[in-house]
């Protein structure tokens, strides 16, 4: 049986999480209002609703579909355990924000996650990846080669919306859909970024990283590479955010399945007029 390697460390998130000076965090606001809006365009009620995330007290507990509102059981994401302390039963909709970017085994997680949605059941989440802080970890890897002539892991991996459909089937998910929302958020200097992803608890969450503080003198020569690449006409430099959404649900007989091939039973050329042909 295989093991998992750790990717994160649970207790440096916890850890980071805990210095913060406050709860603020624009990354959770952003991705609150999206979940409403998502959630408003569906046409259904649901009656034992989840939603797991960080500050989960912080949360909204009621949003609304189309048809009804919904009340949400928060639950902590970021409490020491592996996996979300899910109350028991069956739920017909779970919802997690900003937590798997941070899951060691996130196929293993969403199929867990699955068990406890009945058939039928609706899940959704999001969270930070694509090419989120993709400037912040080139500038570092820039550094990193020209102070010591390696590299150290200091941005976490981040998964691409591409592969985010394939993790959902793959936990058991059916009817799975992935779309990513871009936004450029602009700051003063890197050593602004720097602070803001230390305010939000987001400093370095790798198990693999180096115990050593980075030094003056590498932090230095990060921010200098990241302005020469990274800084608009105004002197202000950019940095992309990237949230993932995915959505699927248990599979029912009652959901639409895609037909057989060769079960057609109309064929092309009954639309095209005589002597046409398709182009490909």
């Amino acid at each position: 049986m295989s093991i998992t390697p750790l990717l994160f460390d649970s207790a440096q998130i916890a850890s980071n999480l805990a210095r913060r000076p406050d709860h603020a965090n624009f990354v959770r606001d952003l991705v609150v209002e999206d979940l409403a809006d998502r959630l408003g365009t569906y046409r259904r009620t649901f009656t034992s609703a989840v939603l797991i995330g960080p500050d989960a007290q912080l949360l909204p507990q009621r949003f609304a579909t189309a048809d009804a509102p919904i009340d949400m059981q928060r639950i902590e994401a970021f409490d020491g355990r592996e996996f979300p302390a899910i109350p028991d039963g069956l739920h017909d909709l779970i919802v997690s924000l900003l937590h798997l970017q941070a899951v060691n085994d996130v196929p293993g997680h969403l199929a867990r996650l699955r068990k406890s949605l009945r058939p039928d059941g609706l899940f959704m989440a999001a969270f930070l990846g694509g090419e989120s802080l993709t400037e912040l970890r080139e500038a570092f890897l820039s550094a990193d080669v020209t102070i010591s002539g390696g590299a150290s892991a200091r941005v976490a991996p981040m998964a691409q919306v591409r592969d985010a459909g394939a993790l959902l089937q793959r936990a058991g998910f059916a009817l799975p859909v992935a779309d990513v929302e871009t936004h450029r958020v602009r700051y003063a200097t890197p050593f602004a970024l720097i602070a803001e992803l230390k305010r939000l608890g987001a400093s370095n969450p790798l198990a693999d990283r180096s115990r050593r503080f980075a030094t003056r003198t590498l932090i230095s020569a990060a921010a200098q590479a990241y302005a020469a690449h990274d800084s608009d006409t105004d002197g202000r430099v950019r940095a992309t955010l990237e949230i993932v959404w995915i959505a699927g649900w248990v599979p029912h007989e009652s959901q639409q399945k895609p037909l057989r091939p060769g079960s057609a039973k109309v064929s092309m050329t009954d639309f095209l007029r005589p002597g046409e042909t398709r182009q490909p």
